[in-house]
């Protein structure tokens, strides 16, 4: 292509970034490496960033064959990601403190040169990524993760800014929220929900900088291996939230 064809598709703006043969395939920071999937032009963003998690993987990959949006999936299949010669959750690396303080729990033989290097790589490439993975004005950020008997709805519960527990004896599936109003949807389903559009705590996670910029994000818990039911679920809030 000559350049002033390429600047000539460039000036398009917005409509630019739609055209297949332009859009970036893969994006990254430190170790983790995400695969983008899209569908169509909708507002919607979908997430799965921790490896291991292998239901929500199939959940993800299943639903934006058939809705419109943009898929982000992380490509490792570890929980944690590489990051110089130690490690770091890569759902705790959405602020500073949070980063500092799993980059010192995950790597306890690290010096304080060796942490403080690995934040500057964190804090260099960290917007980039929210820009991705965060939907435009009014869209909705949808991130699948899956749990184990060491964490529900009742370890949430208490941080929360309310809660609705439907289903008291399947505590593992349930749905995080960040926005008010989606929260209130939610109530309506036969599901457990919990609001977090206020809490205290900063421990890095993509939810609470969500909250923090008033953005549309609804976190799906679901048990390790329960795909029917996680897909029940994801198939619940595509019908109902707007």
């Amino acid at each position: 292509m000559r350049r002033r064809d390429f600047l000539a598709l460039a000036s398009l703006g917005p409509l630019f970034e739609w055209i297949p043969f332009f859009r970036p395939q893969h994006i990254s920071l430190a170790g983790a490496r995400f695969r983008i999937r899209y569908n169509g032009r909708s507002n919607r963003r979908y997430l799965l960033i921790h490896g291991d998690e292998a239901t929500a993987r199939q959940a993800i990959e299943r639903d934006i064959e058939t809705h419109e949006g943009i898929a982000y999936i992380v490509e490792g299949r570890t929980r944690n990601v590489r990051i110089d010669s130690g490690e770091v959750d890569p759902n705790r690396i959405f602020s500073h403190a949070g980063a500092e303080a799993n980059l010192k729990k995950l790597n306890p033989q690290w010096n304080a040169e060796q942490v403080q290097a690995a934040l500057a790589t964190l804090d260099r490439g960290r917007e980039k990524l929210v820009r991705a993975f965060f939907p435009p004005r009014g869209g909705l950020l949808v991130a699948l993760h899956n749990n184990t008997v060491g964490y529900s709805v009742f370890d949430e519960e208490p941080i929360s800014n309310a809660a609705s527990i439907r289903e008291p004896n399947r505590p593992h599936a349930f749905f995080l929220a960040t926005d008010p109003a989606d929260y209130k949807v939610l109530t309506g389903s036969p599901y457990n929900v919990v609001l977090q559009n206020h809490v205290s705590t900063d421990d890095g996670s993509l939810s609470r900088l969500a909250a923090e910029r008033h953005v549309r994000y609804v976190n799906l818990e679901a048990g390790l291996g329960h795909l029917a039911r996680q897909q029940e679920m994801l198939a619940w809030l595509e019908w109902y939230l707007p």
